[in-house]
């Protein structure tokens, strides 16, 4: 199975080589860049904002995934569309009650719209939106930190959202993705994979990208 989207997360990049970062990534066969948005609200870590998602796009051809994980993102979708994202994606949790005024506005930006559910959520919840968005993001850790150890039982979530889309629906996957786990969810209908620190932590990126793809 060779058309996953693979999209390597940043937030296990050296910050001070990221363009050279980026740049092995992309030579490797990456097909996205994931981009961890903290806020240390929402979640209990704070990373990166707005100008570097925009020097990101200066130095790179590859679709900027940007995840949103901040409270209030109305604030901050058209600064991040502005600035080059491709896919925006924000959390469920983070704006359950004006959710849908938040996937109008991201799409109103030309970009790709993209929800995600932390672990203790349930898929359900994202039922009445699947109409109105391009992308699932199944959390397989709690969101906030890199290098954390795939919940399996939140995979089980990718077969009943993949049962209400048709194929060109993304359904993504984060957290402990290796080349384990990876088989797991995309056997289970998951069709893009972020993965951060197996990429990163590898010796030889192309081919840790490759066996996500399941590409020997």
């Amino acid at each position: 199975m060779n058309n996953i989207i693979i999209s390597p997360s940043i937030l296990s990049a050296d910050f001070v080589n990221l363009e050279r970062d980026i740049k092995r990534i992309e030579e490797a066969g990456a097909d996205w860049v994931h981009i961890d948005v903290m806020d240390g609200h929402f979640v209990p870590n704070i990373t990166i904002g707005i100008p570097v998602v925009k020097a990101i796009k200066g130095i790179t051809k590859l679709p900027l995934d940007v995840h949103l994980m901040i409270e209030n993102p109305e604030k901050y979708i058209g600064a991040f569309a502005k600035v080059g994202a491709d896919i925006i994606t924000i959390h469920y949790e983070a704006c359950e009650d004006t959710l849908k005024d938040n996937i109008d506005l991201i799409k109103a930006c030309n970009v790709k719209a993209g929800v995600s559910i932390k672990p203790k959520t349930s898929q359900e919840r994202l039922y009445p939106y699947l109409k109105d968005i391009d992308l699932a993001l199944v959390m397989t850790v709690e969101p906030g930190f890199g290098g954390q150890e795939f919940l399996h039982h939140c995979a089980m979530k990718i077969p009943k959202i993949k049962e209400l889309v048709n194929d060109e629906f993304i359904i993504q996957v984060d957290g402990g993705i290796n080349n384990i786990t990876s088989k797991i969810c995309t056997s289970l209908g998951a069709n893009s994979l972020v993965a951060g620190s197996y990429i990163y932590g590898s010796s030889d990126i192309k081919a840790s990208i490759n066996s996500l793809k399941n590409i020997s």
